[in-house]
């Protein structure tokens, strides 16, 4: 509903909604000061400051942007006249929501140093959060002026149902990380459920700064891209926004429109049009436009007097230094074209910097043989989708231009290929805008196109451009972040982190912390007690200089390993070799080395290997191409284990690493097709080892081995922090035929993330302080009895 803090709401009595093919509506109200605009029926919209319920319907869009999509001016009376801004995407968009989904605008904006944007970005969470229903509304934030947004409404709604879009070009990475505030951005954005671009390319360069900054990277399923983070699958959409077709097709009916057409038709008799539309900056490469059609002039005689470009030059949008550059080095050009090859009834270069009506640029794209869009960098630029829905036409138009309304209609497009539309156009000619010879050419290759091709070509433009229109596009997401968003009630969320680093931390609802009390409280009532302990990560904490277990890990597995009670194995991917020198002085623990190829039951046993291996002629096809690998990819190095072999790109750089890592994979899993291994990737390592090896193995033997020897275990300890461990977690939760009936488990997983376990705790030294409480435990029993009588 409507917060009663927007008091100060001013009736509109002149403006109608957009008909954009909807039933049309008063806009009854507008905040005068940053706030809500909310679509309201006539009959709730009375009351200003009302708490009457905004609409009867049930789902809601939330839509945030940096300006609300509307136009305001001042009457001579002083008092603000609002009126929608049809060209406004954020108001076009809501075709593709449905009828049934209202939507509230949210705004405000401002430019500022780093703290004001956070700042800003501040209060329109608080604006958000004056009108959502975290339930049941889904919220869809806008372009880069509010990035950080995500993570104070995900501060505030741990489910909120958020999707976040960006229209403009996401820099490199090499750009990206000078930023001092890169990390702070990355994670807001990490907030939302759903990251929509418009091309790959952009995507690409978010997905990089991920993997390469916060060591994130992403899987594509079912030809979804999604990165893991926290529990929360973050997924990302590359869709390019589309145009609203009717609101072209309604102005280009217009009788204004109609006339302008017939008045440019008459000025530009006799002569082939070039069009192009840009903002005055430095981006839009007016100036290297320019030079181009000077250079094809200088080139191609025969097109004085025939060809003229009519450069629309759009009021810049900033002021400055800059802005002003531009503008002098665009004069100067045009004057210098205009004087050399200008002569009475031709100017070569028609520029028009003054602001124009829709109907009046719409004129000029009908007239215009080819539109040319040569920025040098952009977001999407719609243009070009403008230009072909107009060249389109229609019967009015037909008749003023005399084609044949029955005529297949035609265009031609000369695109940067630096702008986000550029490969949805496949008919277009794709140029570096840059290079001004390139451009010259096809310029020149355009006007040259035989009449078939270029119907052709329009038609394939046009079949593409009237399908993905706006409303497809809000449509598409809408669905995406439903899709999203489908697991949200069933998961149990908590934040962590402060400030911008806060993330929502996702889990199943059973996952929990392990008790230490609950724990041992079991352990004290069962008498047949597995124990498998993983090593790295979990018995030494990650990334420790020492590697080597300390003397306090050594003596709490001796005490465990004294209790008759318990069978204790250490489960880990090292070599044989390695651990039995580490834990010697454990005679009674055993021990699986190379994540379970070989076991030994205590110090006394011999060593097997789970799995039979013929032979390992393997590795002389699999080393081979490793070392390629490692020899191209520096911070690379290969480690040969008696059963497998590991490529391990830990110091590599991780952008490099990671696609290496891909394409090492690919080669190893083609070569090795018909070997019984099997091809293995995890984070920072590529692993070839023999098939159906893993820490499961071990788990199943160890349960089955003490089945066999008529001990039922009814307590189980399985501890891991990896990928690796969940296959033992795997086994121990579904073994019930292997355990007692009243089986106590406990898999176990250090750190709060998605695992099969239904435990975890947080690090080593909690690890360390459970297995003290169950040693403890243990001794009781003798120094009771060790106790003297009275």
């Amino acid at each position: 509903m409507v917060s009663r803090s927007y008091s100060n709401l001013l009736d509109l009595t002149s403006c109608g909604s957009p008909s954009f093919g909807r039933e049309k509506k008063r806009l009854p109200r507008v905040a005068t000061v940053a706030g809500v605009l909310s679509e309201l029926d006539d009959e709730t919209g009375n009351s200003v400051g009302s708490d009457t319920p905004s609409s009867v319907s049930q789902e809601r869009m939330i839509i945030v942007g940096n300006q609300l999509p509307l136009r305001a001016h001042r009457k001579d009376n002083g008092t603000w006249e609002f009126t929608w801004d049809e060209d406004s995407l954020l108001l076009q968009l809501k075709d593709g929501l449905g009828d049934d989904v209202e939507t509230v605008y949210i705004g405000r904006f401002d430019r500022s140093l780093w703290q004001a944007y956070v700042s800003v970005n501040k209060i329109f969470a608080d604006k958000v959060m004056e009108v959502i229903s975290p339930d049941d509304d889904f919220v869809w934030v806008h372009d880069y002026h509010l990035m950080v947004l995500p993570t104070f409404l995900r501060k505030r709604f741990n489910r909120v149902r958020l999707g976040f879009f960006l229209h403009s070009p996401f820099p490199s990475s090499e750009i990206y990380r000078t930023l001092p505030v890169r990390d702070e951005l990355l994670r807001a954005l990490l907030n939302s459920d759903l990251i929509g671009f418009h091309t790959f390319d952009y995507a690409r360069h978010f997905l990089s700064c991920c993997s390469r900054m916060l060591g994130i990277s992403y899987q594509s399923k079912r030809g979804y891209i999604g990165l893991e983070y926290y529990g929360r699958t973050v997924s990302i959409k590359i869709l390019p926004v589309g145009i609203h077709i009717g609101q072209l097709q309604s102005v280009m009916s217009h009788p204004e429109t109609e006339n302008k057409v017939a008045e440019l038709k008459n000025q530009f008799r006799d002569q082939i049009v070039l069009l192009g539309v840009d903002d005055m900056d430095i981006f839009k490469g007016i100036s290297l436009k320019l030079l181009a059609m000077e250079q094809l002039l200088l080139q191609h005689p025969d097109k004085r007097g025939r060809v003229v470009l009519v450069q629309i030059a759009n009021p810049a949008r900033g002021r400055g230094k800059d802005v002003q550059e531009v503008q002098s080095e665009t004069y100067a050009t045009v004057k210098r074209i205009n004087d050399t090859f200008g002569r009475s009834g031709y100017t070569p270069v028609v520029l028009i910097d003054t602001p124009l009506q829709s109907y009046e640029r719409i004129a000029y794209y009908v007239i215009a043989e080819c539109c040319l869009v040569t920025a040098v960098r952009d977001g999407m630029n719609l243009i070009p989708y403008e230009y072909v829905i107009c060249r389109q036409g229609n019967e009015k138009i037909d008749e003023i231009l005399g084609t044949d309304p029955l005529a297949q209609k035609r265009s031609m497009l000369v695109v940067s290929e630096f702008i986000g539309c550029s490969p949805s156009l496949s008919g277009a000619i794709r140029v570096n805008p840059w290079n001004i010879d390139a451009v010259a050419e096809a310029m020149d290759s355009a006007l040259m196109v035989p009449e078939a091709e270029k119907q052709m070509r329009h038609e394939k433009h046009y079949r593409y451009v009237s399908t993905h229109d706006v409303a497809y596009w809000a449509r598409s997401f809408l669905q995406d972040l439903e899709r999203a968003c489908r697991e949200h009630l069933r998961r149990r969320c908590w934040g962590i982190g402060f400030g911008l680093g806060f993330r929502v931390i996702a889990l199943d609802p059973n996952f929990r912390k392990l008790s230490v009390e609950h724990i041992v409280s079991a352990y004290k009532r069962t008498k047949h007690r597995a124990i498998l302990l993983d090593y790295d990560g979990t018995m030494v904490q990650p990334g420790s200089m020492s590697t080597t277990p300390n003397a306090e890990a050594v003596s709490l597995l001796n005490s465990l390993c004294r209790d008759t009670k318990n069978c204790v194995f250490i489960v880990s991917g090292r070599e044989r070799k390695t651990l039995t020198e580490w834990f010697s002085s454990c005679e009674r623990m055993g021990i699986a080395a190379e994540h379970g190829y070989f076991v030994r039951a205590n110090q006394n046993a011999e060593w097997e290997a789970c799995v039979p291996v013929p032979d390992f002629e393997w590795k002389q096809i699999a080393e081979p191409v490793m070392q390629l690998y490692t020899e191209t990819t520096d911070g690379s190095n290969i480690e040969a284990k008696e059963s497998a072999l590991v490529w391990n790109y830990e110091y590599a750089d991780r952008d490099f690493g990671s696609c290496q890592a891909k394409e090492l994979f690919d080669h190893l899993e083609s070569v090795l097709a018909n070997e019984p291994v099997s091809v293995k990737s995890s984070p920072n390592i590529v692993e070839v080892k023999p098939q159906g090896v893993s820490k499961g193995i071990v788990a199943e033997r160890l349960l089955l081995t003490m089945q066999q020897k008529g001990v039922t275990p009814d307590f189980v300890l399985c501890i891991g922090d990896d990928r690796s461990d969940e296959d033992m977690f795997g086994v121990i939760m579904n073994a019930r035929a292997s355990l007692s009936p009243v089986a106590e488990v406990f898999p176990c997983t250090v750190g709060q993330k998605p695992s099969k376990a239904k435990y975890y705790l947080d690090d080593t030294s909690e690890i360390l302080r459970m297995l003290q409480g169950l040693a403890n435990a243990s001794e009781m029993p003798t120094r009771i009895s060790s106790l003297p009588s009275h």
